[in-house]
């Protein structure tokens, strides 16, 4: 890339797929009054998205915007298409037994203060069953078709009705008609209807659904939420309870979910990227004086600019004292020379996050103390993603890891006894990944289609037990993994993690 595109990049610079992407459409409609610099400015952004794809393959780059993909509407739209959630209804089915039912709701609107609610995010087995993002929803599954009043079916989907008021003020929904279009259900009702259906769950041998609790108790006279579909429903069950089971399909959904579509990877590739391309940013930039919240914003800017709708988690942003702390996220201190800075961030695009952690020092340079540790953690994470195999256990990246680290934490001289590691490493190495930052599964053996971490750490707080030399070194680094038929691909392979790649980027 760098050869045949010499002249165009000694002009602007290092520019990778998503800065090229974001220039051309940025210049494909800008103002620009003077038709032959519009014509000037297209073919130079152009020239920057075929040099910085130019090695890819048409599949890579479609991965990039997968939203082309779609057909553009004027409310809020989903980026899989419908037969993937028809597929994962029928498969749902498959796996329930004969003569049951399961119930899944939409998540609810949260309230943070006052009349203000917080950002909606739907409950992730939801929108995988139906590809819907609003709340005050419902969708029945039926093992086998069932004659509900005068039709057959083996599914219905229960949704808020469109409502030219509240579109007003917070745009528009779906609506019944447009959601039987879309989303592929033959039988959608307005939520309000649910009421006028007789189901007769008593009749079948099991009932799956899970409580929200949260949102089961909400205020009656909150008509946003989904108080009233949730307790219509429960007093439509068998006064006994005797057929109802609140466990098992959490399970069925684990089963289903943790295994991913070639649809789903796409969009953790392209969520991915995004987060790389923000850990990029923010090596270049960071410097001594700088506050943990300016790192936080060059991040989320990135995010943002990028098209990722919302981080997938707060995002941790720990400098100094506080790269000790495993969760942190006030993100208010000062970043100091001579610090660490562990960024555990992903981005979330399309309902699918990242997750990619490094750490790197604040000066641009480890120290000597930093860099053995460092050296302990990225041994202990190659180890870990070359276990990463399918048939090995889910745990199998952690037992490796942890006895690198231990060997490292005693050769050094950091721990005396072995078991003593857990007070500089508590956690293990591994979740899932997809549309819940940690997904759910099974932790069964590891299997192609597979998305997990690999995230190894050692935090050595001050006061610790041990020599005052490796006081608040805090480090973590952590990729994300694709399993595959022979073998795993580092999905965040994006980001450089070697001493030397850090030290080599922050010196530019």
């Amino acid at each position: 890339m760098y050869v045949t595109c010499d002249w165009l990049f000694y002009y602007v610079g290092n520019i990778n797929v998503q800065h090229s992407f974001s220039i051309y459409r940025m210049i494909g409609h800008a103002d620009v009054t003077s038709f032959s610099i519009r014509f000037i400015a297209r073919l130079l952004a152009m020239g920057l998205l075929l040099c910085s794809t130019e090695l890819m393959s048409a599949q890579e780059v479609d991965s990039v915007v997968p939203e082309t993909h779609f057909p553009n509407t004027d409310f809020e739209t989903k980026a899989l298409n419908m037969e993937f959630h028809a597929k994962k209804r029928e498969d749902l089915r498959s796996i329930m037994p004969e003569n049951s039912v399961a119930i899944v709701f939409s998540n609810s609107i949260k309230n943070r203060s006052n009349d203000v609610d917080f950002e909606f995010h739907q409950n992730p087995n939801f929108f995988y069953l139906t590809g819907l993002n609003e709340p005050h929803a419902m969708l029945v599954v039926f093992k086998e078709e069932q004659r509900i009043e005068s039709f057959d079916s083996k599914e219905i989907l229960f949704i808020q009705p469109r409502d030219s008021m509240k579109e007003i003020w917070s745009g528009k929904t779906m609506g019944v008609d447009r959601a039987r279009e879309l989303l592929g259900v033959k039988y959608v009702f307005g939520s309000g209807m649910f009421t006028e259906f007789d189901f007769d769950f008593y009749k079948f041998d099991k009932v799956f659904y899970t409580v929200d609790h949260t949102s089961i108790t909400d205020d009656v006279n909150n008509r946003r939420d989904l108080f009233s579909l949730k307790k219509h429903f429960v007093q439509m069950l068998d006064t006994t309870k005797r057929n109802v089971d609140l466990y098992m399909l959490r399970e069925f959904m684990a089963t289903l979910r943790e295994v991913k579509e070639p649809e789903e990877v796409a969009l953790l590739r392209k969520a991915i990227e995004i987060t790389c391309g923000a850990q990029h940013d923010l090596m270049a930039k960071l410097n001594p004086g700088m506050y943990e919240y300016e790192a936080e914003a060059i991040i989320e800017y990135a995010f943002k600019f990028q098209g990722a709708e919302s981080p997938g988690f707060p995002s941790i942003i720990g400098g100094g004292k506080n790269s000790c702390i495993l969760h942190y996220t006030s993100n208010r201190d000062e970043l100091k020379d001579g610090d660490l800075l562990v960024v555990d961030i992903g981005a979330e695009y399309h309902n699918y996050s990242a997750d990619i952690t490094r750490t790197f020092p604040v000066n641009g340079k480890f120290t000597e103390e930093q860099k053995i540790i460092y050296q302990i953690v990225l041994d202990a994470q190659v180890a870990g993603i070359a276990a990463c195999q399918k048939g090995n256990k889910f745990w199998a990246p952690n037992e490796v890891a942890t006895k690198i680290i231990i060997r490292g934490l005693v050769e050094n001289r950091v721990i005396k006894k072995r078991m003593d590691y857990r007070k500089y490493f508590m956690h293990g190495t591994s979740h899932y990944l997809g549309l819940d930052v940690h997904d759910i599964g099974l932790n069964g053996s590891l299997a192609p289609g597979n998305v997990l971490t690999v995230e190894p750490g050692i935090y050595i707080p001050k006061g610790s037990d041990c020599d005052p030399k490796w006081w608040n070194i805090g480090i973590r680094i952590e990729d994300d993994i694709l399993i595959t038929e022979d073998g795993h691909e580092i999905l965040s392979d994006c980001i450089p993690k070697t001493i030397i790649e850090i030290e080599y980027l922050m010196a530019k």
